[in-house]
């Protein structure tokens, strides 16, 4: 694999990582309501998620979904259910005051936000057949080991930055507040985006 492969395989990957989507929404969202620290294990979650993801491809998931849609379209289906189930919570308890943080209560344990990045990320099983697609130009076989774990690294990193960075956005206080005015509305778009995510993910 030559550096210009893997700068390239970094790049696309990158780009896919800051596109706003599933994880992208519900890292601003726990970022703003339950503080940086769940959002830092959320952003754990999700990059442990899409290295599984990377690696799945490498070993040919990608493939399968080629040769069996059937099983895709079932992966699909269970992700976009589950992006739907999490658009209505948003969307009923929109309403609700923003809890409030503090020292001695953390909204939601390290092993939940952990959770709930890898359920998120695991929801949409398309980076299986994007990093199928890009592995198929970029790592050319017999590709040395430790050039795989580079790669995985990079992709690790940067799915951590972009969420975790995305988090950390909406943790300071004056997102804070200017969420706590407009949560009802701001709870809603999002939780309108992440539905049409799920029905698009279930139906394409």
């Amino acid at each position: 694999m030559t550096l210009t492969a893997f700068l390239a395989a970094w790049a696309l990957h990158l780009i896919a990582a800051a596109t706003p989507g599933p994880t992208i929404l519900m890292s601003a969202r726990i970022g703003a309501t339950e503080g940086m620290r769940p959002g830092f294990f959320y952003a754990l979650g999700c990059s442990i998620g899409a290295v599984t993801w990377a690696v799945a491809a490498l070993f040919g998931l990608a493939l399968l979904f080629e040769i069996a849609p059937g099983v895709l379209w079932g992966f699909k289906l269970a992700g976009g259910i589950f992006l739907l189930w999490i658009a209505l919570q948003m969307w009923r308890h929109a309403p609700e005051p923003l809890p409030q943080i503090t020292e001695d209560t953390a909204p939601r344990s390290a092993w939940s936000a952990l959770r709930l990045g890898l359920a998120t990320q695991f929801a949409n099983p398309k980076p299986a057949v994007f990093f199928g697609a890009v592995f198929v130009g970029t790592v050319p076989p017999g590709t040395a080991p430790w050039i795989m774990a580079a790669l995985l690294l990079v992709i690790f990193l940067d799915e951590l930055a972009c969420t975790a960075g995305v988090a950390r956005l909406f943790s300071f206080e004056r997102s804070r507040r200017a969420y706590t005015r407009l949560k009802t509305s701001i709870d809603r778009v999002f939780g309108a985006a992440i539905g049409v995510l799920g029905v698009k993910i279930a139906l394409t």
